[in-house]
């Protein structure tokens, strides 16, 4: 769900981070305790975000191959939020 978000947002479905934690969260039914899938993300790591879909799409195929967006977030130890917290 995740990757899907990033890929969301890379392709401009939704506007921010923001848009997409406050949509899956009271939309989907994503757990507000995670704050949505961006702020996941930031609180998971990209790097390990990216590491398990890595792991999973060995396995399972085309559905969890990582996100480009993703990859370069990961790479670049970058984060959706700012230590702010404000969408970036």
């Amino acid at each position: 769900m995740v990757n899907e978000a990033v890929r969301c947002l890379a392709d401009g479905v939704v506007r921010s981070p923001r848009d997409g934690d406050i949509g899956a969260v009271f939309g989907i039914g994503f757990p507000p305790f995670r704050g949505g899938p961006f702020r996941y993300i930031d609180t998971t790591g990209a790097g390990e975000i990216v590491w398990r879909l890595e792991a999973l799409a060995t396995t399972h195929g085309g559905p969890y191959v990582p996100s480009d967006f993703l990859k370069t977030h990961a790479i670049a130890s970058r984060t959706f939020y700012p230590p702010t917290g404000k969408p970036v």
